[in-house]
C-alpha cells in the first residue's frame, strides 16, 4: 500500500481508503466487520463514514469492527448532515457540531476523531462560527484533522481564508466527487486546493460503479446495483456509454482494465491524498486495492486520458 500526505499536513493516509456509506443499510454488522477486517489487512488506513450514514449504523458497525485495532486506523467522518426533526438536528452551528460529536465518539467507540469534516456547507451559519467550533474540538483532543465535503472553491476559499485570518486550525481536506466523468472540480477547486495545500478526497471515484464495466448500454442494470434505480438515469446516458467504450479501448490497448484506469488516473493527480472507494464485501476491497497500484499512469496517459473526457469538465 502506498501512503501520502493529508494535504499540507503531516498525517500519512492510505491511498486507497474505504467508503462506508453502505454500512448498516446493504451491509449489515457481521458484513460489516469482515470489509473491515479485509481493509486493514490489505494496508489500508483511512476509513471514512459520516454520522448520518446507515441512520448512524455505520459509525457503529465501524466502532465494533475496530476495537482492538484502532491505532492502525485513520478514522473520517462527518457532520452536518439532517439527523432527525428539530431546527438544530442539522447543519454545522456550534451547537450541531458540539452535540453530534459526542454521539458520534459513542458510536464509534473512540475518544478521538483523525479527520472531522462538514458533510455540507451551511448557508445559515457563519463560517467563523462553524471554525471556531471544530478549533475548539482540535484543542480540547476530540479531533486532529478538520476537513469538508462537497464545498464549492469559493466555499473552500472562505473557510481558508477566514481560518488564519483567525489563526485557527485550517481545513487540511476537501472531500468532493471526482472522476473521468465529472471532472468539474478541476476548474477551480483543483487549483485553489493545490495551491493552499489543501488535499484532495475524491468520493464517488468509479461513478457510483459505472467504470467498474458492469453496465452495458441495451441492458437493464443488474438487481440491486447502485445505478438500478431513478438515480440511474443520469448516469446510464448514450453519450457516458460511448465515453465508457473509448475508455475501455484506451486502458485495454495497454492491457489494463477501466477499473485500473480509474484510479491509477486518480492517483497520478498530485492533490489527492486517498481515494474513497466504498465496498460490500471482502472480494470489492480486494479489487479496490489492487486496482489502485495496477496502474501508474505516465504523464503522457494522463494528458490522452484528459482529452478523451474533456466534455466531464463541464460536469
Amino acid at each position: 500500500m502506498e501512503y501520502r500526505r493529508l494535504g499540507g499536513s503531516g498525517l500519512q493516509v492510505s491511498a486507497v481508503g474505504l467508503g462506508t456509506n453502505n454500512f448498516g443499510g446493504r451491509t449489515d454488522e457481521a458484513a460489516s466487520a469482515a470489509v473491515v477486517q479485509e481493509a486493514l489487512e490489505q494496508g489500508i488506513t483511512m476509513i471514512d463514514t459520516a454520522n448520518m450514514y446507515g441512520n448512524s449504523l455505520s459509525e457503529t458497525h465501524i466502532g465494533k469492527a475496530i476495537k482492538g485495532h484502532r491505532h492502525q486506523v485513520i478514522l473520517a467522518t462527518k457532520v452536518s448532515g439532517g439527523m432527525g426533526e428539530g431546527p438544530n438536528r442539522r447543519g454545522a452551528s456550534r451547537q450541531h457540531i458540539m452535540e453530534e460529536v459526542e454521539k458520534s465518539l459513542q458510536r464509534l467507540d473512540t475518544d478521538y476523531i483523525d479527520l472531522y469534516q462538514i458533510h455540507f456547507p451551511d448557508p445559515e451559519t457563519p463560517i467563523e462560527e462553524t471554525l471556531r467550533a471544530l478549533d475548539d474540538l482540535v484543542h480540547q483532543g476530540k479531533v486532529r484533522y478538520i476537513g469538508c465535503s462537497n464545498y464549492a472553491a469559493w466555499q473552500t476559499c472562505e473557510a481558508i481564508w477566514t481560518s488564519r485570518s483567525l489563526g485557527l486550525n485550517s481545513f487540511a481536506s476537501a472531500q468532493p466527487a471526482y472522476n473521468l466523468l465529472n471532472r468539474g472540480i478541476e476548474r477551480e477547486l483543483m487549483p485553489f486546493c493545490q495551491a493552499y495545500k489543501v488535499g484532495i478526497i475524491p468520493y464517488s471515484p468509479l461513478a457510483s460503479g459505472f467504470l467498474t464495466g458492469k453496465y452495458r448500454s441495451g441492458e437493464a442494470p443488474p438487481t440491486g446495483t447502485r445505478l438500478a434505480g431513478r438515480f440511474g438515469q443520469r448516469t446510464l446516458t448514450e453519450d457516458n456509454f460511448s465515453l465508457l467504450t473509448r475508455l475501455e479501448g484506451f486502458a485495454g490497448e495497454r492491457s489494463h482494465t477501466v477499473l485500473e484506469l480509474a484510479f491509477g488516473w486518480l492517483l497520478a493527480k498530485p492533490q489527492v491524498s486517498t481515494i474513497i472507494a466504498g465496498a460490500t464485501t471482502r472480494e470489492q476491497v480486494k479489487s479496490n486495492v489492487a486496482a489502485g497500484h495496477a496502474w501508474r499512469l505516465t504523464t503522457e496517459e494522463v494528458k490522452e486520458a484528459d482529452e478523451i473526457t474533456k466534455e466531464s469538465l463541464r460536469r
